[in-house]
């Protein structure tokens, strides 16, 4: 009767123990995004999300992590978007005209024929973005990042874009039109030489739109 006792004593206590072992350990479940529109977008976490076709005209999505998101026809008119994570994003067709992008990284983002006519993208990341006949008329690409970028055939016309990167940036039959591009860090600079050939050396400038428009080249 006694080692049936303390059988059974020591098979509750083992119970007990792996069941305090089970209750200890941490919840290491990741959250997933929350596609929910209906909130404060200030720093949400919307990456992955299929945001396609919202209307998102004026909304505050700034320091939001958008990467990965797909954003094709999205209305994001005046919206603000300041150090938003939209890497990988893909956001052909959208509408991002007079939006505040700055410091935002779009690094590898995909922006074909979108429009960010008026936006402000200072010190925005477009390293590797693709903004095929993107249309940028008038933004603010000053101090941006625009290595590697994909640009062909958008429009550029009144855009600033001092200072910023152009390293390898394939701009082919752009249009320049009274654009800006004072101080460009590329190496050694953009020349009107550059502007005028179709393949210039490696990094595919021209031939552009409005060269005898464009300001600040090296020559």
């Amino acid at each position: 009767m006694n080692n049936m006792r303390a059988i059974t004593t020591r098979a509750i206590i083992a119970a007990s123990v792996a069941l305090c072992a089970i209750v200890a350990v941490p919840d290491l479940t990741v959250a997933a995004p929350d596609c929910n529109l209906r909130r404060n977008l200030v720093r949400a976490d919307l990456s992955g999300c299929d945001l396609s076709r919202a209307n998102l005209s004026g909304a505050d999505l700034s320091g939001a992590n958008l990467k990965g998101a797909r954003m094709e026809l999205t209305n994001l008119s005046g919206a603000t978007l300041d150090d938003a994570n939209l890497r990988d994003a893909y956001m052909s067709n959208a509408d991002l005209t007079g939006a505040s992008i700055v410091s935002a990284n779009l690094r590898s983002a995909n922006l074909v024929f979108t429009n960010l006519s008026g936006a402000n993208l200072e010190g925005a990341i477009l390293s590797n973005a693709t903004l095929d006949g993107t249309k940028l008329i008038g933004a603010n690409l000053a101090f941006s990042y625009l290595d590697y970028a994909d640009m062909r055939g958008a429009d550029l016309s009144g855009a600033d874009l001092h200072n910023a990167i152009l390293f390898r940036a394939d701009l082919r039959n752009t249009n320049l039109t009274r654009a800006d591009l004072t101080d460009v860090v590329r190496r050694p600079g953009i020349s009107r030489v550059d502007l005028e050939n179709v393949d210039a050396g490696y990094d595919m400038l021209g031939p552009v739109k409005g060269l005898d428009t464009v300001k600040g080249l090296v020559d």
